[in-house]
């Protein structure tokens, strides 16, 4: 069945929202590849995207709702739905430390608007290239810290565009998981318990993680982040150094040579380079170590 994704936009247009048809996920996905989705909709709001749910399922058109796309490989030959997005949000403080925050916003705004106002606790998001809905969504996490050491509610529409919210408990956090990777509903909004605190100590620390960023991973390169979930009692990046696989490539894409756990986009790679060279390492390890690797990556179908 053929979509009008041109006339979606213009009504998508009407709601305030961005919209374009036929953007590759190249453009917005941090791999930067992947061909054309059918729309890409940015939404300004919780409002304007519960008209948009309205508008695709009177359409019958398929969509995804999606982040910073820092955390997806999307098929080269592209999908034929609408992708959802929403807009950059300014964080606000809700009183006793609590900070809310739209979906769309990034990490990195949120922990900057954190240290403005002396709030500790999410200094280990500093760096990480996600939205804080896309966080909440995996329970994102780096250094020791997760969202589910700071989330405590979790608002969002579900699929038929009903307002509702999840509490920490809830949303039943677990390692890069949460209740939204199965529920259906799509994350707007997420309130956090931060802890006051000196603003020097935590630009400190926010510099110090920074620092260990740059210095140990490859962000000269366009990926997803930490391809595989860290295996029980292990590290995937080490098990993949320990097999030999550092440099490893398929077409452009290639284990970092600076972080095993990372596949990195070096030249021109395609979604296939990057699938098969993910199945390529699962197998080796496997092989080599018992160990089965799984992605962290979500592949889009």
């Amino acid at each position: 069945m053929a979509h009008d994704f041109q006339a979606l936009c213009a009504f998508a247009q009407t709601l305030g929202c961005e919209a374009a048809a036929g953007v590759p996920f190249a453009e917005f996905t941090t791999f930067r590849t992947g061909g054309p989705c059918g729309a890409l909709i940015t939404a300004p709001g919780p409002d304007a995207l519960k008209a948009m749910l309205a508008a695709l399922k009177e359409r019958a058109i398929p969509f995804l709702f999606l982040g910073n796309g820092s955390n997806v490989l999307a098929p080269d030959e592209g999908l034929d739905r609408a992708v959802l997005r929403l807009g950059d949000d300014e964080p606000r403080l809700a009183g006793d430390g609590n900070v809310y925050c739209g979906a769309g916003t990034k990490l990195i705004t949120l922990c900057r608007f954190a240290l403005e106002h002396g709030l500790s606790g999410l200094e280990f998001a500093y760096g990480i290239p996600g939205s804080v809905g896309g966080a909440a969504f995996m329970n994102g996490g780096a250094y020791g810290g997760e969202m589910k050491d700071v989330v405590t509610r979790v608002f969002h529409l579900t699929p038929d565009g009903e307002e509702g919210s999840l509490t920490n408990k809830e949303a039943k956090f677990n390692y890069r998981d949460s209740a939204y990777r199965t529920n259906g509903c799509i994350i707007t909004g997420v309130e956090f318990q931060l802890t006051p605190a000196d603003p020097a100590d935590i630009k400190a620390k926010m510099d110090d993680l920074l620092s260990r960023r740059k210095a140990k991973q490859p962000l000269e390169y366009p990926s997803a982040g930490s391809t595989f979930k860290r295996p029980a009692g292990n590290f995937a990046g080490a098990l993949i150094e320990q097999c030999g696989l550092k440099g490893l490539a398929v077409g452009g894409a290639e284990v970092s040579e600076k972080h095993a756990g990372f596949i990195i986009n070096k030249q021109g790679a395609t979604s296939a380079d990057i699938t098969a060279l993910i199945r390529e390492v699962q197998r080796r390890v496997k092989e080599q170590t018992g160990v089965e690797l799984e992605p962290e990556v979500i592949l889009l179908r």
